[in-house]
């Protein structure tokens, strides 16, 4: 029997994930590393950390599964989207990688829509430029570090730059590469339009093939220190909201998925480029051949839980390390003991900037409402639910585009809280499914290895063959009704801070 890996080099660590021709899991390995902020608002990482960690977990994912790596048939890549990786002529990295939650870009974003012209930027790329996004970082680079720009002979996102260490390949793919807001989105190629009008040579980038296809082979060089076989193929792979949405089989119209993991993205299926006329979501090209998705992005869901772990929950990571669980399984029961709509305490999780419908990197995190009758079991569900209502956002405006949603799959470690789906499920009043494979972008991209290797003979027969639901949360009609106001005040409040919010932003930056 063939195996497949699939590689997700996330923002907190680099997963390998190896899977049989059936789609059951053999093995997997996680190796982290740190993310750095040198300024308020910056995200950065060494990509060489990446490397090292991918050199650990291929092995160590292989001696788990107790395979050989020419028992491995092909390899499939994904990662966190729209970081910069910016390469000299030698192939060595300039300077450390801006991620996808840097928010430094907000000048340069201004600049590109000016420069391109708003219509022409949503026509080719059928999106904003948002501050996440890779195009301000490069006209970023250029503005400020124009030492290290001239030295600049090649631009990578971060699953790529791995491609090249595996492969010696300059490659992305097309889902990835919709994350630059440099591609044309609907002819599935990089803008002539975009990059004549930004003064980019395209040389910069690399090429850009489908997500399945054969985009490179491991060198001997890679086989050499990960043990896998020289010559193996490795796909396009996708960006991990792609490579997500293939791993939760999202790959046919009307089917959506709510991932609740650091960001909260509600992920649909399109069949024709399909764009929020007023830019709130994205849309980009999908892992599936031809096809498209769309997608909104609320960047702290479980991230805004994390924070409140780390910052107010010390009893309670200390009995659950004690008790041997999960904290957030503490946190969990805890929560279950407030009412829904916590007494009138609402969150917003902004605690990065907005993303979805907002796109506001000033933006920030709120508790509103608070009374004497509040206790700590209310501040941890106000966090569930301020989440929820960020991500419904998203599913409000996939409404207005009239994209149909006839099954929503609940998928991310949120998704294994059964509180957090029944949230979920009460204040979007859709049914939430759970699948029978929690592996997200790793195994989505391990299913495009299968298809690059000709067991499957598309991502369609792919998922069919391996995904299934398991379980159905249906919503309660009363708390429906409740999280429907609770809602609306959450927007109001938005509203009613936005300048507020700008404000604050502007001291902040002052401060030394």
């Amino acid at each position: 029997m063939s195996y497949l890996m699939g590689i997700d080099i996330g923002t907190t660590g680099a997963k390998t994930l190896i899977i049989d021709e059936k789609g059951a899991v053999a093995a997997s390995s996680n190796f982290e590393y740190p993310l750095q902020s040198p300024a308020p608002g910056w995200a950065e990482q060494d990509p060489a950390q990446w490397w090292d960690a991918v050199k650990s977990g291929i092995p160590a994912a292989l001696t788990a599964a107790g395979l050989r790596g020419d028992q491995v048939a092909a390899l499939g890549l994904s990662g966190q989207m729209h970081g910069s990786v910016f390469l000299d002529q030698a192939d060595q990295v300039i300077r450390p990688c801006i991620l996808w939650c840097d928010q430094r870009t907000g000048e340069q974003c201004h600049w590109i829509t000016d420069t391109v012209g708003k219509d022409l930027l949503t026509q080719e790329t059928c999106n904003a430029c948002l501050t996440g996004f890779t195009a301000g970082k490069i006209i970023w680079l250029r503005q400020n570090e124009p030492a290290n720009y001239a030295r600049v002979r090649k631009i990578l996102l971060p699953k790529d730059y791995i491609r090249l260490r595996l492969t010696g390949e300059y490659a992305t793919e097309v889902s990835d590469a919709s994350g630059t807001c440099l591609l044309n989105v609907p002819q599935r190629r990089w803008s002539d339009k975009v990059l004549a009008a930004l003064q980019l040579d395209q040389s910069l980038l690399p090429a850009v093939f489908e997500s399945p296809v054969v985009s490179g082979r491991i060198s001997a060089s890679a086989a050499e220190v990960t043990g896998l076989k020289a010559g193996t193929p490795v796909v396009g792979g996708g960006g991990d909201q792609a490579a997500g949405g293939v791993g939760t089989g999202i790959v046919r119209s009307g089917l959506v998925s709510s991932s609740t993991g650091t960001s909260g993205v509600v992920f649909a299926f399109l069949d024709k480029p399909t764009f929020d006329p007023q830019l709130r979501t994205h849309t980009f090209c999908h892992a599936v051949p031809g096809k498209w998705q769309v997608m909104g992005a609320a960047l702290s869901a479980g991230g805004s839980l994390r924070w409140f772990r780390d910052a107010f929950a010390a009893p309670e990571k200390e009995i659950a390390a004690q008790m041997r669980i999960d904290p957030y399984d503490l946190l969990t029961q805890e929560a279950a003991q407030a009412q829904p709509g916590c007494e009138g305490l609402i969150f917003l999780p902004y605690l990065t900037g907005e993303r979805t419908p907002h796109a506001d990197p000033s933006a920030r995190g709120v508790f509103f409402g608070i009374s004497l009758r509040h206790q700590k079991r209310h501040f941890i569900r106000a966090v569930m639910e301020g989440a929820a209502f960020g991500m419904k956002d998203s599913f409000d405006i996939l409404q207005e585009m009239g994209v149909p949603i006839q099954q929503v799959r609940a998928t991310g470690g949120g998704a294994r809280s059964a509180l957090w789906r029944q949230i979920q499920a009460d204040v979007t009043g859709l049914p939430h499914h759970t699948i029978n494979v929690e592996e997200g972008p790793a195994y989505g991209v391990a299913l495009l290895a299968a298809v690059g290797a000709g067991v499957f003979s598309s991502v369609e027969e792919a998922c069919d063959a391996t995904i299934s639901l398991r379980s159905r949360t249906d919503p309660i009609p009363d708390n429906v009704a409740l999280y429907r106001e609770c809602h609306r005040i959450f927007r109001q409040l938005y509203r009613n801070l936005k300048a507020t919010f700008a404000e604050t932003a502007q001291l902040v930056a002052r401060r030394p």
